[in-house]
């Protein structure tokens, strides 16, 4: 079993990654859930199968569950009814724990979730006209104290587990009915493990895209983050395309280029500021990784182009980094490295004790003029699910903010309406 000692890293230190990727549970059973074919067939080999066995229990094993979205080993209808107790004695497929699910007046969808040993984090479906997008969280709190965001006053805790964030995904599924439907060949039926394992039709799909900004920096939980994501795109698995995928980073320089080697999805780049003592107050990582090598970093980062941009998120902030200058120095930056680039504009959401206020809409709207006159895309985001504190920049869990009491009033009161 691998170390489970939870992470202690304080300051601007890079993290060292937690060793584990799976979560121990309490009656023993391994959780299934974020772990790839080969890794499921060593732990169904070291249960007591031989080699052929695991190989095809394995795949069976895998397509139910990242493509079926099942969690009941009786419910793999392709595997012997002998079978299926064995499994169950053994494994798992798990879920994070729901502790509480808000709904925005908006559409937006927030979920509190549990790990199996007691951290909480958060994730957030935004619904659009023509997609819908899931925020995941990659670490338990965060250690980049950006001081514009609510999730930088938490502490970091740990990395979540492969499982843990591929999770959120099968959460959202769950939760959108939005699993293929159909029916499976059973062992009787089976020529050859190579054999098509059976055939459904799949629904229309309400979550269409995944952004990694949730809670925590995803580069400094680059193994896990990597791993998970392969399973969202594996054609066996979820089979989300890349170009639907974003990995939003604060500039951790040294893991961008593994990023795009290995992960290859969109990249996003928190920038926030134009300038250093501007940037070093909002994303004191820039103290570390400064704008100039950060934006070399992406110039570099595999994959750009101008099919592919770059985005930049730039948090609107009153009287900090709005300014026409800001604007000007914003264009002179992104084209004295040829970025392809793309700049979101987010309005800054407040939450208590920020210390920060939204720029006014005429400055937005001035500061975004700027820079569409400089050639540049810089589109104003619209903010989602401020009322429940799912918009960009306020996520920090509810049992933070909440007594269990709290939460078990509100689910009775709920209940009653």
């Amino acid at each position: 079993m691998a170390d489970t000692a939870l992470m202690t890293i304080p300051g601007l230190s890079d993290p060292v990654p937690a060793a584990r990727d799976i979560t121990p549970r309490e009656d023993g059973r391994i959780d299934l859930l974020g772990l790839p074919r080969p890794r499921i067939r060593e732990l169904f080999a070291a249960a007591g199968l031989d080699d052929k066995a695991a190989k095809l229990r394995a795949k069976q094993v895998f397509h139910w569950l990242y493509h079926r979205g099942v969690t009941d080993f009786e419910a793999m209808t392709d595997i012997a009814k002998t079978m299926r107790p064995w499994l169950a004695e053994r494994f798992v497929i798990g879920r994070p724990e729901i502790v509480e699910a808000q709904h925005s007046v908006d559409g937006t969808r927030k979920w509190l979730l549990r790990t199996a040993d007691g951290h909480d984090y958060e994730m957030v479906f935004i619904p659009d006209e023509t997609r819908g997008t899931l925020c995941v969280s990659s670490q338990v709190g965060c250690t980049l104290n950006c001081t514009f965001c609510h999730t930088g006053t938490m502490k970091l805790v740990r990395n979540l587990t492969p499982g843990e964030i591929v999770g959120q995904v099968m959460l959202a599924r769950d939760a959108l009915g939005e699993w293929p439907k159909g029916t499976m060949i059973s062992d009787a039926d089976m020529i050859d493990e190579d054999d098509e394992a059976g055939h459904y039709t799949a629904d229309g799909r309400l979550l269409t895209n995944i952004v990694m900004m949730g809670m925590g920096e995803p580069l400094y939980n680059f193994d896990h983050v990597r791993d998970a994501l392969t399973l969202v795109m594996d054609g066996d698995g979820l089979a989300l395309s890349k170009r639907r995928i974003t990995l939003s980073t604060s500039g951790v320089i040294p893991m961008m280029e593994r990023c795009g080697q290995e992960i290859g999805v969109n990249l996003a780049v928190s920038l926030h500021g134009v300038r250093k003592e501007v940037r070093d107050e909002l994303v004191p990582l820039n103290k570390k990784y400064g704008i100039e090598e950060l934006l070399q970093a992406c110039a570099d980062y595999p994959g750009a182009s101008n099919a592919r941009r770059i985005t930049f998120e730039y948090v609107m902030i009153d009287g900090k980094n709005d300014s026409d200058d800001d604007a000007r120095e914003l264009v002179r930056l992104l084209k004295a490295y040829n970025l392809p680039a793309k700049v979101n504009l987010i309005p800054f959401n407040p939450w208590p004790g920020s210390g920060y206020e939204c720029s006014k809409p005429d400055r937005i709207r001035a500061f975004s003029n700027i820079v569409f006159e400089g050639g540049i895309s810089a589109p104003v985001r619209t903010p989602r699910g401020r009322d429940i504190d799912a918009a960009c920049g306020q996520l920090k869990t509810a049992a933070e903010k909440k007594s269990r009491a709290e939460r078990d009033r509100e689910a009775a009161k709920a209940a009653l309406d």
